[in-house]
């Protein structure tokens, strides 16, 4: 039994490396001369050389992940046929003017009367701005007056647009006279605001994922005159200018709510 545990041992390597080139050619096998001591018996065999593949490692994956894609840079004019990629460029940063504008008109701590200019008002005529169809003036720090003498008839749908404008506010009526008073800066006040800053934010780039996706499609439709690799490159080009703009929507939002908080 010993001996043949022994004969075991001797065989082993060579036995087992064996079997791993069974299916190789033999132009491919490279011999190696190994020297097996056992018990102070030395046997010397010759065995075929296995190359051994390290496949890479769940960690070492990960290591990849995270660094930063190479940047398609496609000069717009020689596309053109096929897609005007400024034209999209423009539509994309238009997206992000709408939100900074609603930053600065909507969103601001110490409410002006100027932040009610462009509150939109619902009337049997159609939809107005405040300012267009009342006279807003300050009444003082603390209180904001809109004369609606011109249009009397929309006082009741003026109130309604100023209370669910979103900026925390409560008007009274006083005859054709509407009173606003400005709230004081509460912290639930600013963690509101910053609420809203973060809804407008994903409604523009619920806007911006319409502008990607219209260009998509659009450049798709050329997809049996232009060859597949273009359509992809033109594509990532595409969804690299959508990500880019996200990026500058996040900072725009980051900026805000800094402000807002204080």
């Amino acid at each position: 039994m010993a001996l043949g545990l022994r004969c075991f041992r001797w065989v082993q390597p060579g036995f087992c490396n064996s079997l791993s080139v069974l299916t190789r050619p033999v132009s491919e096998i490279r011999l190696r001369t190994t020297s097996i001591t056992w018990n102070d018996y030395q046997q010397h065999g010759t065995y075929p050389i296995v190359p051994i593949r390290h496949f890479a490692t769940k960690k070492a994956k990960a290591k990849g992940k995270g660094h930063p894609q190479p940047r398609i840079n496609i000069n717009a004019s020689l596309v053109e046929d096929i897609i005007h990629l400024e034209e999209v460029d423009v539509e994309m940063k238009s997206v992000v003017e709408a939100l900074k504008d609603n930053f600065n008109k909507n969103l601001n701590i110490r409410t002006s009367p100027g932040s009610l200019d462009h509150i939109t008002v619902t009337t049997g005529d159609g939809k107005f701005a405040l300012n267009q169809i009342g006279q807003i003036s300050l009444k003082s720090p603390q209180l904001i007056l809109v004369n609606m003498s011109s249009f009397p008839e929309c006082t009741a749908a003026a109130i309604k647009a100023i209370r669910e404008s979103g900026m925390n506010l409560n008007p009274e009526v006083d005859g054709t006279v509407i009173r606003v008073p400005i709230p004081k800066v509460t912290r639930e006040h600013r963690e509101m605001m910053v609420k809203l800053a973060k809804q407008n934010t994903n409604k523009a780039k619920d806007a911006l994922r319409k502008v990607r996706t219209n260009a998509i499609n659009k450049l798709k439709k050329s997809k049996d005159t232009v060859a597949e690799d273009t359509i992809k490159l033109i594509e990532k080009q595409i969804g690299q200018m959508a990500d880019d703009t996200v990026a500058e929507m996040d900072k725009h939002l980051a900026l805000k709510t800094k402000e807002l908080l204080g």
